[in-house]
């Protein structure tokens, strides 16, 4: 968050007309009728206005509480954290740019990264409707945020505890024919870390068509 010193500049204009043998004399008679109160400018004489920035500073968030929320990453449990309120704490946690997304009745958001599917980003967890059906599948880390009235806010614990139970076991994705599945990822390959897991022989398996989902 900045805080900055706008000026605003305001161009008054009038003109007026005099009788001189030459210009610089026009405008020495000029000059000294204004200095007299001669001449008097206001809002009827009003031209122009500028607004340009004289100052930019970043403000400290100290007094500010942090957001208590879930931080769900490919192939690992979801994690309790605590993050900063505004707009860099969000899309630092997700590596990028965000969106919101509103699956859940519960006043709760999805707050992912806008380009997960396009960049590349590890498949993570599946969303299914009532039905177990797979709706959507987010692509990359992201966060379950609480609504306020006007903003993101903390979750409550009872929101904070069904989202790590609805998000706890880590998936892994196949294709089946024309559909795509969500399979529960063992716990022994579940990581502990954001480092990946050394394997002599890493499995070689078919990624999903990212374009399907």
């Amino acid at each position: 968050m900045k805080e900055f010193d706008i000026k605003i500049k305001e161009t008054l204009k009038k003109t007026v007309t005099v009788e001189a043998e030459n210009r610089q004399n026009a405008e020495e008679m000029v000059r000294q009728a204004y200095f007299d109160g001669e001449h008097i400018l206001d809002a009827d004489n009003f031209s122009e206005v500028d607004f340009s920035v004289d100052a930019e500073r970043e403000v400290q968030l100290e007094n500010q509480e942090k957001l208590n929320v879930l931080l769900v990453k490919p192939g690992m449990y979801p994690q309790q954290v605590q993050i900063d309120p505004g707009l860099a704490a969000l899309q630092q946690a997700v590596e990028g740019d965000i969106e919101a997304a509103y699956y859940f009745e519960e006043p709760v958001a999805i707050i992912v990264n806008d380009e997960g599917k396009l960049n590349g980003s590890e498949l993570n967890r599946a969303i299914c409707d009532q039905d177990g059906n797979i709706v959507d599948i987010i692509a990359g880390n992201f966060l379950v945020v609480g609504l306020g009235q006007e903003d993101f806010c903390s979750l409550s614990p009872d929101m904070m505890q069904k989202f790590e139970e609805k998000f706890h076991q880590s998936e892994m994705f196949v294709r089946m024919g024309k559909s795509i599945m969500a399979l529960p990822l063992p716990d022994d390959m579940v990581r502990k870390t954001d480092a990946p897991e050394k394997s002599e022989k890493p499995p070689v398996k078919n990624a999903p068509d990212r374009e399907a989902l």
